[in-house]
């Protein structure tokens, strides 16, 4: 079967002839037929593997205190090799895609050949002809649901649930920062809700599509009037809950976040690990 795989080390992308996956016993075989290309995450891996190892360590540091670990336990050399050797591993990119499933395993579910199934999964639900899935990670697809619409089914869920995570009200005021695939299906998801949308980006096109998408007000995320248009619309109490959709290396978001949000209001970091300091938020609670 042909699959798309990044060399970590070199971040060279190649289409593979690679074996097919085998049956496992608790998934399903699935042969695809559209699979999404997650542009933001997808750059960011490629960014991240053009990089050489000592900027790869300043982008992972969680990873890097495991290579010093080892070098305490295992010693400098043949951690050094082993890091090579991981970076030399073939990597596959994607994590949502559907198709039709061609096996069963032992254990693998409410699943028969045939079905049509939306899949998840960094390291599943890749970009390849044929994928081992683990029952969990895949869901059949509704009579009505063309498999092009499928193949967003991982992006809806992770939206979905930073929606769940601010637990919006009918008529609350949400701010969602970033307007990339993720921030769009937000605010689409949000105005089903019946919430009112702000959104912010830096490309004027993305804030054009959001607001036919339904937002209600966009703003660029470089006007530096940003707090006090959102205190105009907010008649200065600030919004609910702000959405971060936005890919930052910064405590940018937070801070602005904090500036936005009303008293005791939520910030929701989708698919960010962002480390920042609490006193930005507690300083933050009398500003509106």
């Amino acid at each position: 079967m042909k699959q798309i795989i990044q060399n970590f080390k070199t971040g060279k992308i190649s289409l593979k002839e690679l074996p097919s996956p085998a049956l496992q016993g608790g998934g399903i075989l699935v042969k695809t037929v559209n699979s999404l290309i997650s542009i933001g995450t997808e750059k960011l891996m490629l960014d991240l593997a053009r990089k050489n190892i000592v900027a790869k360590a300043i982008d992972r540091p969680d990873q890097a205190k495991q290579v010093i670990e080892k070098v305490r336990k295992e010693g400098l050399k043949t951690t050094y090799q082993k890091v090579l050797n991981r970076l030399e591993e073939p990597k596959p990119l994607g994590y949502s895609r559907c198709g039709e499933v061609i096996g069963v395993g032992k254990n693998g579910g409410n699943f028969r050949v045939g079905d049509r199934v939306a899949c998840a999964g960094a390291g599943y639900a890749s970009h390849a002809e044929i994928i081992f899935v683990p029952k969990n990670l895949a869901v059949k697809i509704p009579e009505k649901i063309s498999f092009e619409e499928a193949a967003y089914t991982t992006l809806g869920a992770i939206a979905l649930q930073g929606i769940r995570q601010a637990e919006p009200r009918l008529g609350d005021i949400v701010f969602v920062m970033g307007l990339g695939l993720l921030g769009l299906i937000t605010v689409q998801l949000l105005k089903a809700n019946g919430c009112v949308v702000i959104g912010s980006d830096i490309d004027n096109s993305k804030l054009k599509l959001a607001r036919e998408l339904g937002a209600d007000h966009t703003i660029h995320a470089k006007d530096s009037q940003q707090v006090d248009l959102v205190k105009d619309l907010t008649r200065n109490q600030g919004v609910d809950a702000v959405i971060i959709t936005a890919s930052s290396k910064s405590n940018e978001p937070i801070e602005l976040s904090a500036e936005l949000a009303r008293q005791k209001g939520k910030v929701i970091a989708v698919g960010n690990n962002i480390d920042f300091q609490r006193t930005i938020l507690y300083a933050a609670t009398s500003i509106f």
